[in-house]
C-alpha cells in the first residue's frame, strides 16, 4: 500500500480497505478501489476522511469487495440513526477467544432456564423478580453478541473460503 493516509487512520473504511489491499494491490489505491465499488474516488474519499457517511448499500459493497463482514456490524451500530440505539458493535478476535467467550456465556443456560421458568409460570414479572429477569436479558444480550461475532469472524474466515472454492 502506498502512503498512509493521517486524516483517515482511524476511519473503519479505511482500516477495511488497508486490510484488504495486503490480499488485492489493486485496493491500495482509492483509484482503484472506487473502480472495483463502483463509488467515485472523490466519493469514496469523503467517506473515509470521514466528511460522509456512505449509503448502506455502499457500506453493504465494501464488506463483499474487502471481504469484512464487520464493517455493515460497525455501520449499524456506529453509524446508522436507527441502529446506533438497537445494533450491539461487536467485536471480532480470533477463533480459539471467540470459542471461549461463546462457552463462557454459556455456562450459566442452566440456571437461567430454571430462573426464568420461575419468572414465568404466573405470567407477572413481579418486582421483586425484575432484578433476576434483567440479569437473564443481559446474559441473553452476551450469548447474542458472541454469537454473532463467531458468524461474522466464519464469514470473514471460512464461508468465505468455501464460497471461493
Amino acid at each position: 500500500m502506498g502512503k498512509k493516509a493521517t486524516k483517515a487512520a482511524d476511519n473503519m473504511y479505511y482500516l477495511a480497505r488497508c486490510e484488504a489491499a495486503k490480499i488485492n494491490p489493486d485496493l491500495s489505491s482509492r483509484e482503484k478501489a472506487s473502480t472495483l465499488l463502483g463509488i467515485d474516488r472523490t466519493r469514496l474519499a469523503r467517506c473515509e476522511l470521514d466528511t460522509i457517511t456512505p449509503y448502506p448499500e455502499e457500506v453493504k459493497t465494501m464488506s463483499k469487495v474487502y471481504n469484512s463482514p464487520e464493517l455493515c456490524n460497525l455501520y449499524c451500530s456506529r453509524a446508522c440513526p436507527i441502529g446506533r440505539d438497537s445494533v450491539a458493535e461487536v467485536p471480532i478476535d480470533d477463533f480459539d477467544r471467540l470459542s471461549l467467550k461463546i462457552l463462557g456465556s454459556l455456562k450459566d443456560i442452566d440456571s437461567m432456564r430454571a430462573s426464568l421458568i420461575s419468572i414465568a409460570e404466573d405470567g407477572v414479572i413481579a418486582d421483586e423478580e425484575t432484578p433476576a429477569f434483567q440479569k437473564i436479558l443481559d446474559s441473553l444480550e452476551k450469548i447474542s453478541v458472541n454469537a454473532k461475532a463467531l458468524q461474522l469472524w466464519a464469514l470473514k474466515n471460512f464461508l468465505q473460503k468455501e464460497m471461493e472454492e
